[in-house]
C-alpha cells in the first residue's frame, strides 16, 4: 500500500513528507492506521546521527492508533483495537524472560537497526530501494506503521490517542523511574534534573507515590511554573547560583533520589553531591560526549551507600505497566495530558523547531481519523 510518511534522506536533514509504500504485516507483526504520535528527543538524536541508522530512513517510536490488519500468528491484538507502540524486545532472553524487556540483550538491532532482524528486510521502501524503518519496531512518523507484535499494547477506546501516545516512551520513561527503577519510597525526597516530558512525568509519579519533597530543576522559567502546578514543592533556576547549595538549601541533609534527564555531565556531577546518605541517582540523559565520567570520589566517603542507576524506558514491561498508567490517568492521579501540545503531523519540522524553543513540553502530531 502507499502511505505518507516523514522521510529524513541524510543525518540532520529535515523531515520530508513522501508517499512510499508499506508492504502488510508479515507473522508476528501489526499494520496501524496511526491517529497521532509523539516527539520525542530519541527521534531527534536518531535524525542529526547520534543514533546509528539506516538512510533514508522513517523515525517515530510513540504512535497510537487503531489495527488494521494482523499477521499470522498474531495473538495479542485484533483487528480494531485501539493501540499504544511502545519499544520492541526479543521475548526470549534473559532480560525478557525475566519481565525486564528494556534490557533485552537484542535492544540494539531490534530498535535502531532499520531492518528486520530475521532477514534484513525492510517493510517500507521508496522508489524500489529500502528505507530505513522498524525504527523502535515501528517507525510511527506515518499514516500506517507495521509493528512488531511485541511493540503492540491494547489500551481500549477509552482514551484518546493525542493522551495515549506518549504512554510509548516518554512518560512510561519518567513515571517509570520514580515507580519502577527506583521505586521510590513514600515519603522521600526527589530532584529532577530537566523539566522535559520525561522530567515532568517523574514529577507526576512523584505525587503518585506520595513522595515529600519534590525539587524541580529547569532554566525555563515556564517549565518550572509548569512543575510547581503539577506538584513539584520547588523549582530552582541553575542560574540563580550552584546546584548543590540550591538543593542543599531547601534540604540540608541532601535529596534521597535524583533523576537526571539532561545527559549534561556538570548537572550529573551536581546531581550525585545533591545525594544524601545512601541516596539513588537515576540517569537516563545520555550525555553526547562517550568518554564523559562522573568522579568517583563522590561515591566514597562523601556520600556513603549513594547508588547510580542506569535507566532504560522507565524499566516498564509494557504490556502490564502501559495499562497501569491509562488507569491511574483515568483516575485523574496521573494528568500527563497536561504536559502535550498537538501540531498537525504535517507540521512535523514546525513542531521540532517550536519544541527547540521550549513552547511546549511534549509535542503529538495528529493524523486524520
Amino acid at each position: 500500500m502507499q502511505i505518507t510518511a516523514a522521510v529524513v534522506h541524510e543525518p540532520g536533514g529535515a523531515f520530508q513528507l513522501e508517499s512510499v509504500s508499506l508492504e502488510g504485516p508479515r507473522p508476528g507483526e501489526v499494520l496501524v492506521k496511526i491517529a497521532a504520535v509523539g516527539l520525542c528527543h530519541t527521534d531527534l538524536a536518531a535524525r542529526q546521527g547520534h543514533l546509528p541508522f539506516p538512510s533514508p530512513g522513517v523515525f517515530g517510536h510513540e504512535g497510537a492508533g487503531t489495527v488494521v490488519a494482523v499477521g499470522k500468528g498474531v495473538t495479542r491484538v485484533s483487528e480494531g483495537d485501539a493501540v499504544v507502540l511502545t519499544f520492541n524486545s526479543c521475548g526470549g532472553c534473559g532480560p525478557c524472560a525475566a519481565k525486564a524487556p528494556a534490557y533485552c540483550q537484542g535492544f540494539r538491532p531490534l530498535n535502531l537497526g532499520g531492518r528486520r532482524v530475521g532477514d534484513g528486510s525492510s517493510a517500507l521502501s521508496l522508489d524500489g530501494r529500502p528505507v530505513g524503518a522498524h525504527f523502535f519496531g515501528q517507525s510511527s512518523f506515518a499514516t500506517h506503521a507495521v509493528a512488531d507484535e511485541r511493540t503492540v499494547v491494547k489500551v481500549g477506546s477509552g482514551i484518546d490517542p493525542v493522551v495515549a501516545a506518549p504512554l510509548g516512551c516518554g512518560v512510561q520513561t519518567g513515571a517509570g523511574a520514580v515507580l519502577n527503577s527506583m521505586d521510590c519510597r513514600p515519603g522521600a525526597s526527589l530532584l529532577v534534573l530537566g523539566g522535559g516530558s520525561v522530567g515532568l512525568s517523574a514529577v507526576l509519579a512523584a505525587g503518585v507515590r506520595s513522595l515529600s519533597t519534590v525539587i524541580v530543576v529547569d532554566p525555563l522559567p515556564q517549565r518550572r511554573d509548569l512543575a510547581l502546578r503539577l506538584g513539584a514543592t520547588h523549582a530552582l533556576d541553575p542560574a540563580d547560583g550552584p546546584l548543590v547549595e540550591q538543593v542543599r538549601g531547601v534540604l540540608a541533609e541532601g535529596v534521597d533520589y535524583a533523576f537526571d534527564t539532561t545527559g549534561n555531565v556538570d548537572v550529573l556531577e551536581a546531581g550525585l553531591a545533591s545525594l544524601a546518605q545512601r541516596g539513588t541517582l537515576g540517569v537516563v540523559g545520555v550525555p553526547s560526549d562517550p568518554k564523559a565520567v562522573l568522579p568517583v570520589s563522590l561515591l566514597g566517603l562523601q556520600r556513603v551507600g549513594a547508588t547510580v542507576r542506569g535507566i532504560v524506558e522507565g524499566d516498564s514491561d509494557p504490556e502490564t505497566f502501559i495499562p497501569e498508567l491509562v488507569a491511574l490517568h483515568a483516575e485523574g492521579r496521573l494528568p500527563f495530558d497536561r504536559l502535550i501540545t498537538t501540531r498537525p503531523f504535517a507540521e512535523v519540522n514546525e513542531a521540532v523547531s517550536a519544541q527547540a524553543r521550549g513552547e511546549g513540553v511534549k509535542f503529538v502530531l495528529t493524523l486524520p481519523v
